[in-house]
């Protein structure tokens, strides 16, 4: 990490550029130091924000926090900076996260060495919620997947989690558009 005074300085910065350019700051790393600083801002929607993270918003507050570090004396010299997002199978470790998922795949290592992978359905309130996951399974190829009956989870029975990348649903979407195109439906 870079020198010890600095770092809060820069959270600070990044951190209010980030928040003004409507967006939240998910993770903040400074490694290196001089020439060979690198900041590392990784970016998030806020849980209340329904658009999405593309490039174009990561293009913007990237530009926006260069600017806002650019116009301080926190970084002396040259640095890197690198922006992005959590990604497609970012892992689960706040409340916020968890809400953000709902309605997505999730695979989650439970305390007692369990494991559940299925569709999160709902998320309690408050900063420990407790977790409803319907479990899915695949039963082999060309077979639609089982969903069980839904699991609660507490909070403090999450060990690890990540969001999955569910390519049978965008094939079974992909499925539906070509069936609709078949039919005569067009897209309109």
């Amino acid at each position: 990490m870079g020198a010890p005074s600095t770092a809060p300085r820069v959270r600070e910065i990044v951190e209010a550029a980030v928040t003004g350019a409507g967006l939240l700051l998910d993770y903040l790393e400074i490694a290196g130091s001089g020439r060979s600083t690198v900041v590392r801002v990784t970016v998030d929607l806020a849980e209340d924000d329904d658009g999405t993270l593309d490039l174009d918003r990561v293009g913007d507050v990237t530009r926006v926090v260069s600017d806002a570090l650019d116009a301080t004396d926190a970084l002396p010299g040259a640095y890197t900076l690198e922006v992005g997002s959590p990604g497609a199978e970012r892992s689960l470790t706040l409340a916020r996260h968890w809400r953000r998922a709902r309605g997505r795949t999730v695979a989650v290592r439970r305390t007692d060495g369990g494991a559940l992978t299925g569709r999160l359905v709902q998320v309690a309130d408050g900063d420990a919620p407790d977790l409803v996951v319907v479990p899915v399974t695949a039963p082999g190829k060309g077979r639609r997947p089982v969903e069980g009956a839904p699991v609660t989870l507490a909070w403090d029975d999450v060990r690890e989690a990540r969001v999955q990348v569910d390519l049978a649903a965008v094939r079974d979407d992909e499925a539906d558009d070509d069936a609709g195109l078949r039919d005569g439906a067009g897209r309109g």
